[in-house]
């Protein structure tokens, strides 16, 4: 290994004590002045809070310099003039021309959320408290849809400079109509899903991707076009998620006279 990756580590290693002593210290303070209590098994617990630091530090460098630089290189090689022929003749930006850019990010954003460990144990947990009544797969396979579709939608509108309220506003609308015909033991369930597809896996590629995607579309800012993508792959997992109980509950519905009727 080099020693600029050694300078890199001990910097980002610092910056990770930095943002992770006032977490310590608050909770140190509770335990020991609050309620008055000895830290229990205090070896374990600093052994431990050296791995959360060393895995925190190694997770950014990574971002760094790979999650970050590989979403990029995609976008900007699927946008290359030569490949796409984005622009007309009159300098204007031709949406349809920008078709494999959509089947990316709905491919990766697909497999980032299949491959997300917060969503695993989400989905295994309600797997448990349901009695297996919401499948982990299912659910699993419902929340990378919607991810894919929302991720897909907003490489469109960065493409198409579009505003992103209209959007949001109406995934939203969507979303309350759902709700209010929606089954009550789905609806938090859902809305969490949507939450967990924001963490360590997804967010770091699409970022990067619409970053890219933004500063290789000309007339695109990456700070205004760039982000938004986020909010795309959190609203519409909830409206799959949603979905899917609705065909699981039509398709049970079904099932029940047959079944009767084989009786």
């Amino acid at each position: 290994m080099s020693e600029g990756f050694f300078d890199t580590l001990l910097t980002t290693l610092l910056r990770t004590v930095q943002d992770v002593a006032p977490i310590v210290a608050l909770l140190a303070f509770f335990q020991l002045v609050v309620l008055r209590r000895r830290l229990p098994h205090p070896r374990r617990m600093i052994v431990g809070f050296g791995f959360v630091l060393a895995g925190l530090a190694l997770f950014l460098i990574g971002l760094e310099e790979a999650l970050f630089p590989i979403g990029e290189t995609m976008a900007k090689q699927l946008t290359a003039p030569e490949m796409l022929g984005n622009l007309g003749e009159e300098g204007e930006i031709d949406w349809r021309n920008y078709l494999l850019v959509y089947a990316f990010a709905a491919a990766i954003g697909f497999a980032t959320t299949v491959a997300e460990p917060a969503l695993i144990a989400v989905a295994m947990k309600a797997e448990e408290v349901s009695g297996g009544s919401i499948r982990s797969w299912g659910l699993r396979i419902a929340v990378a849809l919607g991810v894919a579709i929302g991720v897909s939608l907003g490489c469109f509108r960065i493409v198409t400079g579009t505003p992103l309220p209209w959007y949001i506003i109406a995934a939203y609308a969507v979303v309350i109509v759902q709700t209010f015909r929606a089954s009550k033991t789905i609806i938090p369930l859902a809305y969490d899903s949507g939450g967990v597809t924001t963490s360590t896996v997804t967010v770091p590629v699409v970022a990067a991707l619409g970053l890219g995607l933004a500063a290789s579309i000309p007339g695109r800012s990456p700070l205004i076009d760039g982000f938004g993508l986020i909010a795309f792959a959190s609203v519409f997992p909830i409206m799959t998620v949603l979905a899917y109980s609705f065909i699981s509950s039509h398709i049970t519905r079904r099932r029940r006279p047959a079944n009767a009727q084989g009786e």
